[in-house]
Protein backbone atom coordinates (compact mmCIF):
# COMPACT_ATOMS: atom_id res chain seq x y z
CA UNK A 1 0.00 0.00 0.00
CA UNK A 2 1.61 3.14 -1.05
CA UNK A 3 1.65 5.53 2.23
CA UNK A 4 2.72 9.50 1.86
CA UNK A 5 6.67 10.08 2.30
CA UNK A 6 5.64 12.45 5.70
CA UNK A 7 3.11 9.95 7.20
CA UNK A 8 5.96 6.69 6.66
CA UNK A 9 8.33 9.08 8.60
CA UNK A 10 5.88 9.93 11.61
CA UNK A 11 5.10 6.65 11.92
CA UNK A 12 9.09 5.72 11.63
CA UNK A 13 9.89 8.19 14.68
CA UNK A 14 6.76 7.00 16.69
CA UNK A 15 8.23 3.21 16.46
CA UNK A 16 11.61 4.27 17.15
CA UNK A 17 10.12 6.19 20.51
CA UNK A 18 8.23 3.64 21.50
CA UNK A 19 10.48 0.75 21.94
CA UNK A 20 14.58 0.58 20.93
CA UNK A 21 15.63 -2.97 21.16
CA UNK A 22 12.23 -4.13 19.77
CA UNK A 23 13.12 -2.31 16.17
CA UNK A 24 15.61 -5.06 15.69
CA UNK A 25 12.95 -7.78 15.45
CA UNK A 26 10.55 -8.65 12.98
CA UNK A 27 8.79 -11.74 14.22
CA UNK A 28 5.76 -13.27 12.44
CA UNK A 29 3.31 -16.11 14.17
CA UNK A 30 2.20 -17.56 11.08
CA UNK A 31 4.71 -20.73 9.79
CA UNK A 32 3.38 -21.26 5.62
CA UNK A 33 5.56 -24.88 6.20
CA UNK A 34 7.28 -27.56 8.31
CA UNK A 35 10.01 -29.76 7.81
CA UNK A 36 7.48 -32.26 6.69
CA UNK A 37 7.62 -30.17 3.09
CA UNK A 38 11.08 -30.95 2.90
CA UNK A 39 10.67 -34.55 3.26
CA UNK A 40 12.57 -33.83 6.81
CA UNK A 41 11.78 -36.31 9.65
CA UNK A 42 10.85 -33.36 12.87
CA UNK A 43 10.00 -32.78 15.95
CA UNK A 44 7.81 -30.34 17.76
CA UNK A 45 10.07 -29.05 20.91
CA UNK A 46 8.93 -26.77 23.84
CA UNK A 47 11.43 -25.15 25.66
CA UNK A 48 11.25 -22.56 28.98
CA UNK A 49 13.20 -19.49 29.71
CA UNK A 50 14.16 -19.05 33.07
CA UNK A 51 11.28 -16.05 33.07
CA UNK A 52 8.91 -18.73 32.67
CA UNK A 53 8.21 -17.41 28.47
CA UNK A 54 7.70 -20.98 26.95
CA UNK A 55 9.55 -21.70 23.74
CA UNK A 56 9.11 -23.44 20.39
CA UNK A 57 11.76 -24.72 18.36
CA UNK A 58 12.37 -27.61 15.77
CA UNK A 59 14.62 -30.91 16.23
CA UNK A 60 15.36 -32.45 13.28
CA UNK A 61 17.12 -35.82 13.76
CA UNK A 62 19.88 -37.04 11.37
CA UNK A 63 18.94 -39.27 8.53
CA UNK A 64 17.76 -42.36 9.28
CA UNK A 65 20.82 -44.73 8.52
CA UNK A 66 23.54 -41.81 8.77
CA UNK A 67 26.25 -41.69 11.12
CA UNK A 68 25.26 -39.02 13.83
CA UNK A 69 28.62 -36.50 12.98
CA UNK A 70 27.21 -33.93 15.91
CA UNK A 71 24.36 -31.39 16.23
CA UNK A 72 24.39 -27.76 15.40
CA UNK A 73 22.18 -24.95 16.94
CA UNK A 74 20.62 -22.54 14.80
CA UNK A 75 20.02 -19.65 15.36
CA UNK A 76 17.95 -17.60 12.44
CA UNK A 77 17.57 -13.83 11.41
CA UNK A 78 15.32 -10.80 12.54
CA UNK A 79 12.05 -11.99 10.47
CA UNK A 80 9.59 -14.23 10.06
CA UNK A 81 10.40 -17.88 12.22
CA UNK A 82 11.19 -21.52 11.98
CA UNK A 83 9.68 -21.99 8.63
CA UNK A 84 10.96 -18.86 6.86
CA UNK A 85 14.35 -19.91 7.94
CA UNK A 86 14.48 -23.27 7.58
CA UNK A 87 16.73 -23.10 4.15
CA UNK A 88 18.96 -22.45 6.70
CA UNK A 89 20.08 -25.96 8.18
CA UNK A 90 17.08 -28.67 6.33
CA UNK A 91 20.52 -29.89 4.43
CA UNK A 92 22.12 -31.06 7.57
CA UNK A 93 20.28 -34.13 8.72
CA UNK A 94 21.22 -35.86 5.70
CA UNK A 95 25.17 -35.23 6.42
CA UNK A 96 24.68 -36.56 9.99
CA UNK A 97 24.15 -33.35 11.88
CA UNK A 98 20.87 -32.86 13.69
CA UNK A 99 20.08 -29.77 14.16
CA UNK A 100 17.82 -27.52 16.90
CA UNK A 101 15.96 -24.66 15.31
CA UNK A 102 15.10 -22.52 17.62
CA UNK A 103 12.10 -19.69 17.33
CA UNK A 104 13.29 -16.91 20.37
CA UNK A 105 10.17 -15.28 21.64
CA UNK A 106 7.26 -13.83 19.92
CA UNK A 107 8.06 -15.60 16.80
CA UNK A 108 6.15 -18.77 15.03
CA UNK A 109 4.77 -20.83 18.45
CA UNK A 110 6.79 -18.97 20.63
CA UNK A 111 5.08 -16.69 23.50
CA UNK A 112 6.18 -12.94 24.59
CA UNK A 113 7.98 -10.41 22.24
CA UNK A 114 11.32 -10.45 21.41
CA UNK A 115 14.11 -7.77 22.92
CA UNK A 116 17.05 -7.33 24.67
CA UNK A 117 18.50 -8.44 26.60
CA UNK A 118 15.76 -10.81 27.36
CA UNK A 119 16.37 -12.49 24.37
CA UNK A 120 19.57 -14.26 25.50
CA UNK A 121 17.44 -16.25 27.87
CA UNK A 122 16.11 -18.10 25.07
CA UNK A 123 19.01 -19.58 23.84
CA UNK A 124 20.48 -20.42 27.09
CA UNK A 125 16.89 -22.39 26.93
CA UNK A 126 18.12 -24.05 23.82
CA UNK A 127 21.41 -25.03 25.37
CA UNK A 128 19.72 -26.43 28.29
CA UNK A 129 17.74 -28.54 26.68
CA UNK A 130 20.79 -29.47 24.43
CA UNK A 131 22.35 -30.70 27.47
CA UNK A 132 19.47 -33.05 28.30
CA UNK A 133 18.99 -34.42 25.20
CA UNK A 134 20.23 -38.32 24.79
CA UNK A 135 21.26 -38.47 21.04
CA UNK A 136 23.32 -34.99 22.08
CA UNK A 137 25.72 -36.57 24.04
CA UNK A 138 29.02 -37.62 23.40
CA UNK A 139 28.98 -35.86 19.84
CA UNK A 140 30.24 -32.21 18.87
CA UNK A 141 27.61 -29.34 19.31
CA UNK A 142 28.34 -26.14 16.63
CA UNK A 143 26.85 -22.86 17.06
CA UNK A 144 25.27 -21.50 13.31
CA UNK A 145 23.70 -18.24 13.93
CA UNK A 146 22.75 -16.17 10.62
CA UNK A 147 22.19 -12.59 9.98
CA UNK A 148 21.00 -11.44 13.76
CA UNK A 149 21.43 -14.69 15.01
CA UNK A 150 24.95 -14.68 14.78
CA UNK A 151 24.84 -11.38 16.62
CA UNK A 152 22.66 -12.33 19.24
CA UNK A 153 25.31 -15.86 19.67
CA UNK A 154 28.50 -13.56 19.62
CA UNK A 155 27.39 -11.24 22.34
CA UNK A 156 25.88 -14.25 24.34
CA UNK A 157 28.65 -16.37 23.82
CA UNK A 158 31.34 -13.53 25.19
CA UNK A 159 28.92 -13.22 28.00
CA UNK A 160 29.04 -17.04 29.42
CA UNK A 161 32.30 -18.68 28.82
CA UNK A 162 31.01 -22.19 29.52
CA UNK A 163 28.95 -22.42 27.10
CA UNK A 164 31.56 -21.34 24.45
CA UNK A 165 34.17 -24.22 25.61
CA UNK A 166 31.03 -26.34 25.15
CA UNK A 167 31.10 -25.84 21.22
CA UNK A 168 33.42 -27.49 18.28
CA UNK A 169 32.68 -24.19 16.34
CA UNK A 170 31.12 -21.15 15.54
CA UNK A 171 29.16 -20.84 12.26
CA UNK A 172 28.49 -17.32 11.38
CA UNK A 173 26.55 -15.79 7.93
CA UNK A 174 25.44 -12.69 6.82
CA UNK A 175 26.04 -11.30 10.98
CA UNK A 176 25.60 -7.32 11.36
CA UNK A 177 28.81 -6.02 12.97
CA UNK A 178 26.96 -3.06 14.05
CA UNK A 179 23.14 -2.78 14.69
CA UNK A 180 23.33 1.03 14.31
CA UNK A 181 26.01 1.12 11.35
CA UNK A 182 22.91 -1.78 9.33
CA UNK A 183 20.59 0.68 10.16
CA UNK A 184 22.04 3.58 9.09
CA UNK A 185 22.77 2.19 5.82
CA UNK A 186 19.21 0.70 5.27
CA UNK A 187 18.20 4.15 6.35
CA UNK A 188 20.02 5.86 3.37
CA UNK A 189 18.87 3.82 0.89
CA UNK A 190 14.85 4.90 1.16
CA UNK A 191 14.38 8.69 -0.01
CA UNK A 192 12.08 9.45 2.27
CA UNK A 193 14.15 8.48 5.47
CA UNK A 194 17.97 9.52 3.54
CA UNK A 195 18.23 13.36 5.36
CA UNK A 196 17.71 11.88 9.27
CA UNK A 197 19.30 8.90 8.72
CA UNK A 198 22.49 9.36 11.04
CA UNK A 199 19.92 11.07 13.73
CA UNK A 200 17.06 8.10 13.33
CA UNK A 201 19.94 5.11 13.55
CA UNK A 202 21.06 6.55 17.26
CA UNK A 203 18.30 5.17 18.31
CA UNK A 204 19.27 2.07 17.80
CA UNK A 205 20.75 0.32 21.01
CA UNK A 206 24.44 -0.82 20.01
CA UNK A 207 26.00 -1.80 23.42
CA UNK A 208 25.56 -5.33 22.60
CA UNK A 209 26.77 -5.59 18.64
CA UNK A 210 28.89 -8.49 17.18
CA UNK A 211 32.12 -5.92 16.80
CA UNK A 212 31.91 -5.20 20.14
CA UNK A 213 32.05 -9.21 21.69
CA UNK A 214 33.56 -11.22 19.04
CA UNK A 215 37.48 -10.32 20.38
CA UNK A 216 36.32 -12.17 23.54
CA UNK A 217 35.84 -15.34 21.95
CA UNK A 218 38.83 -16.78 22.42
CA UNK A 219 40.02 -20.43 21.31
CA UNK A 220 36.55 -20.83 19.68
CA UNK A 221 36.91 -21.76 15.93
CA UNK A 222 34.88 -19.59 13.75
CA UNK A 223 34.04 -19.81 10.31
CA UNK A 224 32.37 -16.41 8.78
CA UNK A 225 30.49 -16.21 5.63
CA UNK A 226 29.41 -13.12 4.04
CA UNK A 227 28.09 -12.13 1.00
CA UNK A 228 29.81 -9.62 -1.61
CA UNK A 229 25.83 -8.96 -3.19
CA UNK A 230 24.45 -8.94 0.84
CA UNK A 231 21.91 -6.13 -0.01
CA UNK A 232 20.52 -5.93 3.48
CA UNK A 233 24.48 -6.32 5.73
CA UNK A 234 27.16 -5.22 3.44
CA UNK A 235 29.91 -7.43 3.10
CA UNK A 236 32.06 -4.98 5.18
CA UNK A 237 30.53 -6.01 8.34
CA UNK A 238 31.85 -9.67 7.38
CA UNK A 239 35.45 -8.73 6.81
CA UNK A 240 35.37 -6.04 10.12
CA UNK A 241 34.36 -9.31 12.18
CA UNK A 242 36.98 -11.77 10.51
CA UNK A 243 39.32 -8.63 11.26
CA UNK A 244 38.59 -8.46 14.90
CA UNK A 245 38.05 -12.21 15.98
CA UNK A 246 41.06 -14.10 17.35
CA UNK A 247 42.12 -16.77 15.92
CA UNK A 248 41.39 -19.89 14.65
CA UNK A 249 39.28 -18.13 12.00
CA UNK A 250 38.21 -18.16 8.32
CA UNK A 251 36.84 -15.49 6.59
CA UNK A 252 34.79 -16.97 3.32
CA UNK A 253 33.13 -14.70 0.94
CA UNK A 254 30.16 -16.31 -1.33
CA UNK A 255 27.81 -14.73 -3.71
CA UNK A 256 23.58 -14.33 -3.88
CA UNK A 257 21.35 -12.52 -1.35
CA UNK A 258 21.21 -12.27 2.66
CA UNK A 259 21.73 -15.18 4.13
CA UNK A 260 21.09 -17.51 1.47
CA UNK A 261 24.25 -18.85 1.75
CA UNK A 262 23.15 -22.42 1.87
CA UNK A 263 21.03 -22.54 -1.28
CA UNK A 264 24.43 -23.24 -3.13
CA UNK A 265 25.85 -27.13 -2.42
CA UNK A 266 29.23 -25.54 -2.66
CA UNK A 267 28.87 -23.51 0.72
CA UNK A 268 27.07 -26.08 2.01
CA UNK A 269 30.19 -28.61 1.24
CA UNK A 270 32.94 -26.01 2.55
CA UNK A 271 30.80 -25.91 5.91
CA UNK A 272 30.95 -30.11 6.19
CA UNK A 273 34.76 -29.79 5.29
CA UNK A 274 35.27 -26.99 7.77
CA UNK A 275 33.58 -28.84 10.41
CA UNK A 276 35.74 -32.01 9.87
CA UNK A 277 38.31 -30.11 11.43
CA UNK A 278 38.04 -26.31 12.49
CA UNK A 279 41.02 -25.67 13.94
CA UNK A 280 42.81 -26.30 10.95
CA UNK A 281 41.03 -25.31 8.05
CA UNK A 282 42.20 -22.37 6.58
CA UNK A 283 39.82 -21.83 3.54
CA UNK A 284 39.55 -22.26 -0.44
CA UNK A 285 42.15 -21.07 -2.36
CA UNK A 286 39.70 -21.45 -5.69
CA UNK A 287 36.66 -23.44 -5.95
CA UNK A 288 37.77 -26.22 -7.73
CA UNK A 289 39.06 -27.85 -4.24
CA UNK A 290 35.54 -28.35 -3.45
CA UNK A 291 34.76 -31.92 -4.36
CA UNK A 292 31.46 -33.39 -5.93
CA UNK A 293 29.36 -29.67 -6.09
CA UNK A 294 27.26 -30.76 -8.57
CA UNK A 295 26.40 -34.03 -7.27
CA UNK A 296 22.31 -34.16 -7.06
CA UNK A 297 21.20 -32.86 -3.72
Amino acid sequence: MHMPGSRLLLILFVLLLQGCSALLFYPDRYLPITPEKAKLEYHDISLTAVDGTRLHAWWLPAKPGVEVKGTVLHLHGNGGNVATHLGGSWWLPAQGYQVLLLDYRGYGRSEGSPSLPAIYQDIEAAFAWLDQAPEVQGKPVVLLGQSIGGALAVHYLAEHPARREQLRALVLDGVPASYREVAQYSLSNALVTWPLQVPLSFLIPDSDSAIRAIGGLKGLPMLIYHSIDDPVVPLSNGVRLYQAAPPPRVFQPVRGGHVQTFADPTWRQVMLLYLEDPKGFVGLRRLAEVPNTESPQ
